[in-house]
């Protein structure tokens, strides 16, 4: 299972460079966000000034305080094509405990547009892992020994089947909730397993759970420490 800590630029940021290149290109000065937007096809201008931001922290571009045209490319657009190749796009879905199972009722996914997701380096990935995935945020501390904090990402493959020792997405149909967990087949029941002494591991009939996702991927949200 591969770790990732760093994100690299999104197809969306690239949209956006490619904007600031043809439109200083065609009039000789850089477009307002505003333009920057509609060219991106991103209605919001919140959103532009957030992905704008990302690509100062980069080194792409420079803005000039709040004037209005003061955003300046200051990378060539060819570099930040380089930046993405071989990344893959993942979705990020929603949520999933990870300590006691938590309900995920349908409105949750709702929470998170066509935009929202994460880019991963296929080098950091199996061939045989690249196709389907999907990203849920950690809501727990039952995983931690295992390196799975809460607020953390897991990166999973959708599958119904898991081996021993595999780290799990499990959807319990009599609680209906999820909740992520190591899972064993043993004795006749399923054990899923959390990695946090202070919980117990749940005991089940192999009929009481449907396996979700299999997780080939943690990336750990990084915070600072408290004041």
């Amino acid at each position: 299972m591969a770790r990732q800590r760093s994100q690299a630029l999104s197809k969306r940021h690239i949209k956006i460079l490619e904007v600031l290149e043809s439109y200083q290109e065609e009039n000789g000065f850089p477009p307002t966000i505003r333009e920057i937007g509609s060219r991106a096809g991103i209605s919001s201008t919140s959103v532009v000034n957030y992905y704008l931001e990302q690509l100062v922290g980069h080194g792409y571009i420079e803005r000039a305080g709040n004037t209005s045209r003061g955003v300046r490319l200051v990378k060539p657009l060819a570099a930040a094509r380089r930046a993405i190749e071989g990344l893959l796009r993942v979705r990020l879905l929603g949520r999933i405990a990870a300590g006691k199972p938590l309900p995920v009722p349908a409105s949750d996914f709702d929470l998170y547009d066509e935009e929202s997701g994460i880019d991963i380096p296929t080098s950091l990935l199996p061939a045989r892992e690249r196709k389907q995935l999907y990203a849920l945020e950690v809501d727990g501390n039952s995983m931690i020994d295992a390196m799975v904090n809460d607020g953390d990402l897991v990166i999973l493959r959708p599958t119904k089947h898991a081996e021993n020792g595999e780290m799990v997405a499990a959807w319990l149909y009599d609680q209906e909730a999820t909740t992520l967990k190591f899972f064993f087949r043993e004795n006749g029941h399923i054990r899923l397993q959390p990695a946090n002494p202070a919980y117990e591991p749940l005991l089940l009939d192999g009929d009481a759970l449907e396996i979700q996702g299999k997780v080939v991927m943690v990336i750990r949200q990084f915070r600072g420490l408290a004041a």
